[in-house]
């Protein structure tokens, strides 16, 4: 697994269920994949010890670490809220 990019929360965030990751506004969250298809709004990613997915419109990248991005084709049923 290749970390992507780093960024900040700019709001708390408290997923649907344990496929998500939660976290605060201020906190780090690391980013590892961005997902393809029909679940683009979404990444998945670390804070802390925790890795799930989160809207990827709630963070501030702050610091790339790769040049290349690993993409995810997603299945839309994998996302049913």
């Amino acid at each position: 697994t290749v970390l992507m990019c780093r960024g900040r929360a700019m709001q708390d965030f408290r997923g649907p269920d344990c496929r998500f990751v939660n976290f605060k506004k201020g906190e780090a969250v690391y980013v590892y994949y961005k997902l393809i298809g029909k679940s683009t709004e979404l990444w998945a990613g670390s804070v802390g010890s925790d890795f799930g997915y989160f809207p990827k419109d709630l963070l501030e990248i702050n610091h790339n670490y790769s040049n290349e991005e690993l993409e995810l084709p997603t299945d839309v049923s994998l996302f049913i809220f």
